[in-house]
């Protein structure tokens, strides 16, 4: 791909996410944010695509579903929480999981419901993608592992999901990093037209919409998910082999189901479970939030998502906005791990 159509995308893709953040996330422009420094522990430099595996895959009974997840670190360390998002999965972690484990922390990274070896205990569990059920889950996770209080982090769906947490369940996070920074969204404010080139950001929501685009998916999952790394992370050269790692986990046999259940989720075309309703009533204000929190950026996201300055305001603790550069894209902890769990270690110390 030419440097000159790189630039052109990430133009593009910026000029929309502007108009992302204000349809979207109803948020006003807050210019100059405030940054809180914290001491820290700098963490040894490590090459994206250093560790390929983990030393184990686990699995326990939480809430409705039997989770999938990964565990490194000491089992009395404090604990971390990290959340993948779409359509990636635990191994955007893979690299960050052995730093922060060394540093101490007990890191636990599960597959989010429709991947990998997660696994709902009914058949006749509604396969809701909305976002308040992944977060209920992350929750019901903790629960079973006995686990009181988080530093919690994620992007993508992962970054919504841990934004959620911090804003029902405070108690439970003890600190926060988010990519992309505030993703809680409402169905109300999802109803309501962008711009035409912020709309063409979001091609794949309006394709799901349709019957067409769930078939397309069901039948071309990975060559879609490929597709998807590609343009949302323009400058990230990934190979064959890291791509097939993560795409084994689209193969779960609710994942197309819960994938287009969250796309059209958010547009209002279906239903969620009414007893996720409270949650969301809450989730629709745009709830503040109060724990530390540092969020995140690549400068080559090629992803909808929105400028630091439409979503500040809506973190009123401690708080610091890193802007990673050298052509980072969508899946930042993947691509850059060093700074990925940097973060995680400096918010614990705000």
């Amino acid at each position: 791909m030419s440097e000159e159509i790189n630039h052109t995308r990430r133009r593009f893709f910026g000029m929309a996410a502007i108009a992302v953040a204000a349809a979207e996330f109803g948020l006003p422009a807050i210019a100059g944010a405030q940054e809180t420094k914290a001491s820290t522990l700098t963490l040894p430099v490590v090459k994206a695509g250093t560790h390929t595996s983990f030393d184990a895959l686990k699995q326990i009974k939480a809430g409705v579903l039997n989770v999938g997840y990964a565990e490194a670190g000491p089992a009395n360390g404090p604990v971390v929480l990290l959340l993948h998002g779409w359509p990636y999965d635990i191994y955007s972690f893979v690299d960050v999981a052995p730093l922060l484990a060394d540093a101490g922390y007990r890191v636990i990274i599960p597959y989010l419901r429709g991947y990998g070896t997660t696994r709902f205990l009914s058949k006749d569990t509604p396969r809701n993608g909305q976002q308040a059920a992944l977060a209920v889950d992350m929750i019901a996770l903790l629960d079973a592992l006995k686990i009181e209080k988080v530093v919690v982090a994620g992007y993508d769906w992962g970054g919504r999901t841990a934004d959620i947490m911090a804003a029902l369940w405070p108690e439970r996070c003890k600190a926060l990093v988010s990519v992309s920074g505030y993703l809680i969204g409402s169905q109300e404010v999802n109803r309501k037209p962008l711009p035409p080139k912020a709309e063409f950001a979001w091609w794949y929501q309006f394709y799901f919409a349709t019957e067409r685009g769930r078939l397309g998916y069901q039948e071309n999952r990975h060559d879609f998910a490929k597709l998807i790394w590609q343009t949302a992370s323009p400058q990230w050269a990934f190979d064959d082999t890291t791509f097939d790692r993560s795409a084994a986990a689209f193969d779960n046999p609710d994942h197309v189901d819960i994938v287009i259940h969250n796309y059209r989720w958010r547009l209002g075309l279906v239903e969620g479970e009414a007893k996720f309703d409270a949650y969301e009533k809450k989730l629709a204000v745009g709830p503040v939030i109060s724990i530390p929190t540092i969020t995140m950026e690549g400068d080559a996201n090629g992803a909808p998502h929105p400028e630091p300055s439409a979503y500040r305001g809506k973190f009123s603790g401690k708080y610091e906005h890193r802007t990673i550069t050298g052509g980072i894209g969508h899946n930042l902890p993947q691509e850059a791990p060093q700074a990925f769990a940097q973060a995680v270690i400096d918010v614990d110390r705000f």
